[in-house]
């Protein structure tokens, strides 16, 4: 089993379904990952999610309103996080590792913070402390995107995710083939507007929150990256989150933007793997 043919199961979680998909050795400490703004199930690049599974049991989830989970989401990351061991509580795990990407790795941000004796390791993808900026501004920048996108005949994530080089554009068309090798009748449920709307509010209120000093107190090892050209969330914010993290390790992509752990797919295991195994 692996990325492409992992099924879909769904665990209740204080009376609400959440979907999610496992695959790899179920050795060890789980490996928990958190999707980015807009995303589902179906949008974990299957390069990253097989090569992590190598090694590590990894779980992707919906969190509470996103894709096939129930409820409706929140617009607050405090309450995303709280979603997060609520679902981490309902399959039984006490202690995981969390790689969080984009959105989701301001929701892991929040969970090393609030709940950090249930967190062993961290990995921050593409992501932003608090009070950075970048995140106020994604919804202008998804319909830029999409209006774009469609002009050139081209998917979003062409631009959002990876740079107008040659080498970015391939990087760009390769991972979205990846994307579409899942072709079963059981793809996620694309998210509703309601759902985005919510992820939207967060992450403004995520700008404009002083609240980044508290990354001070993260006693947890993590490893913190992203491309060297990030034009959603500028990496300036990745670089000030491994300076704000006690124990961090950094990697920059070069040529690349928020999707550099896609377009830097087998570096990016590589260099997790080394991190989480230590």
């Amino acid at each position: 089993m692996n990325a492409v043919t992992a099924p879909t199961k769904t665990v209740d979680v204080a009376g609400t379904a959440f979907a999610y998909r496992e695959v790899g050795t179920g050795q060890g400490v789980p490996l928990v990952l958190l999707h980015h703004v807009t995303a589902v199930l179906d949008d974990w690049d299957p390069a990253v999610v097989d090569g992590l599974a190598a090694e590590r049991h990894v779980i992707m989830v919906d969190l509470r309103g996103v894709g096939r989970s129930g409820g409706t989401t929140p617009d607050n990351f405090e309450a995303m996080s709280d979603d997060t061991i609520a679902f981490l509580d309902a399959l039984g795990l006490d202690v995981v590792d969390l790689l969080g990407y984009s959105l989701g790795g301001i929701v892991a941000q929040v969970v090393a913070q609030q709940h950090s004796g249930r967190i062993r390791r961290i990995v921050l993808a593409g992501t932003t402390p608090a009070g950075a900026p970048g995140p106020a501004a994604t919804g202008a920048t998804l319909q830029a995107a999409i209006q774009k996108a469609t002009e050139q005949g081209k998917h979003p994530k062409h631009f959002l995710f990876f740079e107008p080089t040659p080498a970015g554009q391939a990087a760009a068309d390769a991972f979205l083939a990846r994307l579409d090798q899942r072709t079963t009748d059981d793809r996620d449920t694309p998210i509703s507007n309601a759902a985005i709307g919510a992820q939207l509010a967060a992450l403004s209120a995520w700008e404009t929150d002083a609240s980044s000093a508290g990354l001070a107190a993260v006693k947890q090892p993590a490893l913190v990256v992203n491309g060297d050209n990030d034009t959603m969330w500028p990496t300036e914010g990745t670089l000030q989150l491994a300076e704000l993290l006690p124990d961090a390790k950094l990697a920059v992509y070069p040529d690349s933007g928020h999707g550099g752990i896609f377009q830097y797919s087998e570096v990016f295991v590589h260099q997790a793997l080394d991190f989480l195994r230590d």
